[in-house]
């Protein structure tokens, strides 16, 4: 019995593995009517709606969230989009599906219909001083030296990502001041604040956060960027642990079935199960010289070599796209096989 049980398991077991890790790389999978290049700078991210379009934020006041169809082909700007959106998700609950995000420059929260219509709008006031950052006592001025700061001691947001629960709770994460996260229920009405720089989160960089279904209850997970980790929090803000570390800049996360994927900014975006085990790693880019940079060259880059992951999303299919931090701005296309 022993001699046909274990062979069979490690059947499934490498089976299982292979599907879960055959992804291909789709090069020049986007097109402009135009025959353009160039989608814009980008230090936003990518979400997929429940039709297969896809929704691409860009630096532009004229082009803040661009949608491509799922051939790729470029249909249309979404009417006052932000272009300061960073972190924004599309969620479909009972009234329809909304465009969710942070807005990094102006520190409010938007929520959005598909077709750029405000539903909400809660203010950075929302959020009590105590959980914010203070800006500092000094500034560099022109010459490049330290000069006092009229605004010493404002306190500040800079919000990152933000993801819906299943009750339709908003959680936002303050990667890039306090590393907070804080809680608003569906209306906008601010609940509470969790996390930080003190243990026992001890986070530096809290970037990218996303509500992780594959548990009962759901959880948080968290990157914590420049610990190089990925972490579980619980929805009232209970540190539940460290997932996988030793990841070049986690910035990114997205959920789909038993697999979670991260972008790393450091030119990687690894894929991992329900245990925290990698399942598979893509675009795997060993040049430093093209890690974590916004200037690669278009002449430089290399079909499904990435270079900076910011952003990440699934599709029903499961095929996986990565937004990268990049002047020019880029998606990939990893297609599940």
């Amino acid at each position: 019995m022993k001699r046909l049980l274990l062979p069979a398991l490690l059947l499934v077991a490498s089976l299982g593995s292979a599907l879960a890790a055959d992804y291909k790389a789709v090069p020049d999978w986007y097109s402009f009517p135009d025959g353009k290049k160039i989608i814009g700078n980008m230090h936003g991210d990518v979400a997929v709606a429940s039709n297969g379009e896809v929704y691409v934020s860009v630096m532009d006041p004229k082009a803040g969230l661009q949608v491509f169809g799922p051939d790729g082909k470029w249909l249309r700007n979404v009417p006052n989009a932000p272009a300061d959106f960073h972190g924004f998700v599309i969620h479909k609950e009972a009234g329809g599906e909304f465009i969710y995000g942070p807005r990094l420059g102006a520190g409010n929260i938007l929520k959005l219909t598909l077709d750029g219509k405000e539903v909400l709008n809660i203010p950075p006031s929302a959020i009590p001083d105590e959980f914010k950052s203070k800006t500092p006592k000094t500034k560099k001025g022109a010459d490049g030296k330290d000069v006092p700061n009229p605004d010493a001691d404002k306190p500040v947001v800079r919000l990152t990502a933000m993801d819906v629960a299943p009750n339709g709770d908003l959680y936002v994460t303050d990667g890039y001041s306090s590393d907070y996260v804080h809680r608003f229920d569906k209306t906008g009405k601010y609940l509470k604040s969790f996390g930080g720089k003190q243990p026992p989160y001890s986070f530096k960089t809290l970037h990218k956060i996303a509500i992780d279904t594959r548990f009962d209850p759901p959880r948080i997970i968290g990157c914590d960027r420049a610990n190089g980790r990925v972490v579980h929090m619980s929805l009232d803000g209970d540190f539940l642990g460290v997932i996988i570390s030793d990841l070049r800049l986690p910035a990114a996360v997205a959920v789909q079935g038993d697999l979670a994927v991260i972008g790393e900014l450091k030119g990687r975006v690894t894929v991992i199960d329900k245990a925290g085990k990698i399942v598979t790693q893509l675009g795997d880019n060993t040049n430093p010289a093209e890690q974590g940079t916004n200037k690669v060259e278009l002449d430089q880059w290399r079909p499904g070599i990435v270079t900076a992951p910011h952003g990440v999303a699934f599709n029903a299919h499961g095929d996986i796209f990565v937004s990268e931090y990049n002047i020019y701005g880029r998606i990939h296309r990893f297609d599940r096989q």
